[in-house]
């Protein structure tokens, strides 16, 4: 006896309705992207296994690639699937650097994988969607404010009732030549180590009580008291303007690397201030170091207003060296936007979903199986002026045909009279009138699925 099939954990599929939404956040994004000048790439799913573990201790993350019917070990051998876009795009750029013009400005829309335990906004099958701006050589700092004026315009995009409707987000800025430089200052030490290992405790404030780290620098990272209180009063600085300068020079450490990430970070905050609104916002949050040591300038996080439990929805930064062919440095600065992240949990618990669950904006009824020949031409006939529809598919009584397109969310039913005349209803309002195939539209606003935000509050 056969039984149904139970859904996979970590792999999320969207019904209809809800594939709806995903496409039109994929299409806003993708809109702005490309009027800022980005152009959009697809790389392979499969990378070596040497190329995805370079960045540290990830083999737990990582699909392996393996055919069922292999014979031969070696030839499928020592490759994975990407659980990122950036360790591909540092190949892509690579092995077409001879072809691509620089700066070279990509966005990438894509599904990646990681072998981690499924919980709420973390999945082993996801979509990202990724900016990044490469150099050949050298890549001048406008282009990390660059960046993060695109994410902030494309994040305001996906709000308000005007847009997709999501919450709105905070997008918080660190720079780590602020932090390092300002560790420098303190005493520590690059060349022990010192100073990633209080970056990288400082990075735990989020999930981790300010005392619990405290005692962990002293302990962990060998700090003394003085140091651990500097570092934590750094951590604790948040300010929506350049106001952060004035306290951090309050904190009395000086360094030149210090200086150059304060006047990096203020320089930024000053020039997305025009982009700020209420439902999307920038900070300066000095306890963001994030966690990849690739990183040597600007970073990102993400909180989506009222699921901040997800973390970071939308991260990123500034990384110098992270492509290099040898002779030549291809340094680079972007932002990954976790789209499943976002998506599935609002979708799941209903609070984002399509108004209809086909593209359909017109059903032709079918008055019977002899004239299916001529609700088919009809339907040709409005798809020739863009007008997404269907015909009935069986010749129920009519009353059976509205309401099979009131469950589909389809708002208008096509009749043609026996002389051929032709007449639509808007089933919504049982508003009925005389149409032309060839020139009539339905508005604007039904041509197509409608993202509804439904607040559960």
């Amino acid at each position: 006896m056969s039984r149904a099939p139970k859904p996979l954990s970590g792999f999320p599929e969207f019904l209809p309705a809800q594939r709806q939404v995903e496409r039109q956040v994929i299409e806003s994004l993708s809109r702005t992207f490309e009027l800022h000048g980005f152009a959009n790439i697809e790389t392979r799913a499969v990378e070596p296994m040497d190329q995805l573990l370079r960045k540290g201790d990830t083999s737990k993350e990582v699909y392996v690639l393996r055919r069922l019917q292999e014979t031969d070990a070696s030839s499928d051998a020592g490759m994975g699937l990407h659980f990122d876009l950036t360790v591909p795009f540092a190949r892509y750029v690579l092995e077409n650097a001879g072809k691509l013009e620089f700066p070279f400005r990509r966005y990438q829309i894509q599904k990646v994988w990681r072998g981690e335990r499924p919980q709420d906004g973390r999945f082993r099958e996801f979509v990202q969607a990724d900016i990044d701006i490469v150099g050949q050589g050298t890549l001048p700092f406008h282009h990390d404010i660059e960046v993060t004026r695109v994410m902030l315009s494309a994040l305001s995009g996906l709000t308000g009732p005007n847009a997709i409707g999501l919450p709105g987000f905070t997008l918080q800025v660190n720079n780590r030549k602020l932090i390092q430089g300002f560790y420098t200052g303190l005493g520590l030490s690059a060349e022990d180590g010192g100073i990633d290992e209080a970056m990288r405790l400082i990075d735990k404030l989020d999930k981790v009580p300010a005392e619990q780290v405290r005692a962990m620098l002293l302990s962990e990272a060998g700090l003394s008291e003085e140091q651990a209180d500097a570092c934590l009063a750094l951590a604790a600085i948040s300010t929506d303007d350049d106001s952060f300068v004035a306290q951090v020079r309050a904190l009395g450490v000086t360094n030149e690397l210090l200086d150059e990430g304060l006047d990096e970070l203020a320089k930024l905050l000053r020039a997305c201030a025009p982009l700020v609104t209420d439902q999307v916002r920038i900070r300066a949050e000095l306890k963001i170091a994030r966690g990849l040591d690739y990183y040597t300038g600007t970073v990102f996080e993400t909180r989506l207003d009222g699921h901040e439990s997800l973390g970071s929805i939308c991260s990123g930064g500034r990384y110098d060296s992270l492509a290099s062919d040898g002779r030549t440095t291809y340094p680079g600065v972007g932002i990954s936007f976790g789209l499943s992240r976002v998506l599935v949990p609002l979708v799941n618990k209903g609070v984002l979903v399509a108004n209809r669950s086909v593209p359909s904006a017109v059903l032709v009824a079918l008055a019977d199986e002899a004239s299916r020949g001529e609700s088919d031409a009809v339907a040709d006939r409005l798809r020739a002026h863009g007008v997404p529809c269907e015909v009935a598919a069986s010749a129920q009584k009519f009353g059976k045909q509205i309401r099979y397109a009131e469950r589909r969310g389809i708002p208008f039913v096509w009749f043609t009279d026996r002389d051929g005349g032709h007449q639509v209803k808007d089933i919504r309002t049982g508003e009925q009138v005389a149409a032309d195939p060839d020139t009539w539209s339905p508005p604007e606003t039904d041509l197509k699925p409608t993202v509804l935000h439904i607040d559960n509050h």
